[in-house]
């Protein structure tokens, strides 16, 4: 039998460019991670308290102030406040969650 071949060696760097106008590219990978259906907009959204424990125990989507139709899964203190449930909570505007409730 032969011997194991030694490992390749790594190509050597090029020197510094003495033409200082010269740049260099450097290569990276770039993780995309999986787009979902309005991740464009993403904010955290404010929902009434009872509906996110409902959602919670059964799973089923939930109705922001603002209208947004999604079931909850991320930390909301990751992202920005929507602005239009924020006017909704401060009173600024009629609630679009289908509940003329005022408990917020």
């Amino acid at each position: 039998m032969s011997d194991p071949l030694p490992p390749p060696e790594p190509a050597p760097l090029s020197a510094p460019s003495s033409n200082p106008q010269s740049t260099a590219v450097l290569d990276r990978q770039q993780l995309e991670q999986p787009v979902e259906p309005g991740d464009h907009e993403r904010f955290a959204h404010y929902v009434r308290k009872e509906k996110i424990l409902t959602s919670a125990l059964s799973g089923e989507p939930v109705k922001a102030l603002c209208g947004k139709v999604w079931v909850p899964g991320r930390d909301p203190n990751k992202f920005p406040v929507c602005p239009i449930c924020k006017e909704v909570y401060e009173g600024l505007r009629a609630p679009k969650d289908g509940d003329s409730g005022s408990d917020g």
